[in-house]
Order: structure tokens, then sequence, then C-alpha cells
């Protein structure tokens, strides 16, 4: 008797239904990410005569880049680890980088919509407006910038086995990401800490997010930030898959 092995095609589509679904019934969370950059991007109107709508728009769409990365991604791939999600469907006869792909490919969708929900807010509630080619290219720049994240999340989750664990260390590292970064872009935490914070994740994704939706004031400090961006982006991922085991034990 021989065993039919479906189609990879089949099986990628079988595979994205259900983490869309999976996604769906915890729609609270997607809420939650793309909640708080919108709340960041309304309670920061007073600041856009000052900094300049781009650097709002920028610094927002930063922060559900990193929600996304951290709160959404490393915990769920933390959560079905440790539940035996993944032996099960490595015991299934499907390609293991399957698996993978279609959780990364449910995450980019994360990433259009938090970029489109802000581009949205900025627009109906605070008068920010860019040009075709911002709006264009500010979603291209962001799926370069949700990379850096989704490979910092892999990264932990890789390091880390314990689910519990992955979720606090994430909390913690969105914090320290968050707080820091925002506050250090603004200059109140001091020359050095700022200086520091340009050349950071969360730093470079900003700065090519800011220069994006206005291509003029694309430069070459501009350019170098999207290297280290790019960089940062494949060392994460490269730790993430040499580090990751599909089991917790």
């Amino acid at each position: 008797m021989q065993t039919k092995i479906p189609a990879t095609s089949a099986v990628l589509a079988s595979l994205l239904r259900a983490d869309f679904t999976t996604q769906w019934r915890n729609r609270r969370s997607v809420i939650l990410i793309l909640i708080v950059p919108v709340i960041i991007l309304i309670s920061w109107k007073g600041l856009i005569e000052k900094v300049g709508g781009t650097f709002v728009l920028a610094n927002c769409i930063t922060v559900g880049l990193t929600a996304i990365g951290l709160m959404g991604y490393s915990n769920s791939i933390g959560r079905d680890r440790d539940k035996g999600v993944f032996q099960r469907l490595r015991v299934a006869p499907v390609p293991s980088w399957s698996i993978m792909v279609s959780r990364i490919f449910v995450q980019l969708f994360m990433i259009l919509l938090v970029t489109v929900a802000v581009f949205l807010a900025g627009y109906y509630f605070d008068k920010i407006t860019l040009s075709p080619a911002g709006y264009l290219f500010g979603i291209m720049v962001a799926f370069i910038g949700g990379a850096v994240y989704l490979g910092l999340g892999q990264a932990i989750v890789g390091l880390i086995k314990n689910a519990e664990t992955v979720n606090s260390v994430t909390r913690l590292v969105y914090f320290v990401f968050i707080m820091v970064g925002m506050f250090g872009e603004l200059g109140v935490l001091g020359k050095d800490i700022g200086e520091a914070v340009k050349w950071s994740p969360y730093g470079t994704v900003k700065r090519i997010l800011s220069a994006s939706m206005q291509p003029g004031n694309w430069d070459k400090q501009t350019s170098i930030a999207l290297l280290v961006t790019v960089g940062y982006a494949f060392a994460f991922s490269f730790l993430g898959i040499k580090w990751f085991r599909w089991n917790s034990r």
C-alpha cells in the first residue's frame, strides 16, 4: 500500500489556514499590538510640530514592529513548542521549512497591518500626510525593520527553551527597547545614550523608516543605517536558526 504524500503547496496552504485561524483566535493580542503604537501616536500629537510627522510615525511603527517580533512571534513559537505542536507537525509528511515559513508569513501580514494602521491613524487623528512614494517605501522598509525583530525573537526562543521564561524575557527586552529607544531618540537620557540608541536596532530601524517616508531626505547616513539594520536582521536570524530546537527538552 502506497502512502500518498501531499504536494508542498497544499501543505503550505493548510499550514497558513491553521496559523491565520490561530492568529484570529488570539485577536486580543493582535488588538494590543495594534493599539499601543496608535495610542502613542495620538499622545505625541503635540510633538509633531517640533520633531516632524515622519519622526513620530517612524517611532510608532518601530514600537509595533518590536511588539510583533518579541511579544507575538517569539511567544507563539515558545508556547507551541512547549505544547509539542512542532513535534507533531514534524512527524507528518511536511517539509520542516514550511512550518516556519507559514509562521513568518503570518507575521509579515501583521507588519503590514500595523504599518497601515499607524498611517491611517496619523492621517485621520494627526493630519500627517505623505506622498504615495512615501507610503509605499514606508511599507517596504517596515518589512526590513520587522525582519530585525523577528530575528531577535527567533534568537530568544532559540536560546531559551522554557515558554514562561521566553515570555518574561521578551517582555523585559520589549520594555527596555521601547523606553530607552523612545526617550533616547528624544535626547532625554543624555547625549551618550542618545548616540548609542541611534545605532541600536531601535535607532537604525526608526531612522530608515523616517527617511523612507520622505525619499528626498535619504542620505549617506541613512544608507549606512540600512546596512546596519540588515546586519542586525542577518545576525539575529542566523543565531536563532542555529540555536533553535523543535522540542523544549
